[in-house]
């Protein structure tokens, strides 16, 4: 059996565990579709704005000092969705109604993210993602910040000019 069918099935069982959930989306972090059940999405949208929605939340936890990324929750106008760590390799995002009891969305959410990690670790192999060197990264020593700028900012580029002086164009 693949991984992605016991992914899926994984993903069935969680709809019926959770009252009022949507759709889910199990995908690795770098925006690949693994399984869906997202009724009315674009599963590979989805899985791509996933992948830069965990981009920028890994960023936020490391500026912050807040430790690795676990979980990232949105919340709309008519509803949820909800990003679980799947391991260092995949992510989970569900789509709830507004009415979600979202105490039992993270409750499930973390236990299926486990469950999708355990699957896709002992098909595929841990550490394959983009985000999988930041797990050896927090063994060794950081390293020595810059005092002159602050925690959390990024250095500035600063712009390049063109080594030639743009021609004329005729007419204009």
């Amino acid at each position: 059996m693949a991984v992605e069918t016991d992914v899926l099935d994984e993903l069935r069982r969680l709809r019926t565990r959770i009252p009022k959930l949507a759709g889910s989306l199990a995908a690795t972090v770098d925006g690949l579709v693994l399984a869906h059940d997202v009724p009315d999405t674009e599963p590979e949208g989805l899985a791509a704005l996933t992948a830069a929605a965990l981009g920028v939340a890994y960023r936020m936890a490391d500026a912050a000092a807040r430790g690795e990324f676990r979980e990232l929750l949105v919340r709309g106008d008519r509803g949820y969705i909800a990003t679980y760590a799947a391991g260092t390799t995949a992510v989970l995002t569900l789509l709830a109604d507004d009415r979600v009891n979202v105490g039992r969305l993270h409750l499930e959410g973390r236990r299926s993210g486990a469950r999708i990690a355990e699957l896709v670790d002992t098909r595929i192999g841990p550490g394959g993602g983009r985000h999988a060197d930041r797990l050896a990264a927090r063994d060794t020593p950081a390293p020595v910040q810059d005092p002159a700028r602050t925690i959390g900012t990024l250095p500035v580029r600063t712009p390049q000019r063109p080594a030639h002086r743009p021609r004329p164009q005729p007419g204009g």
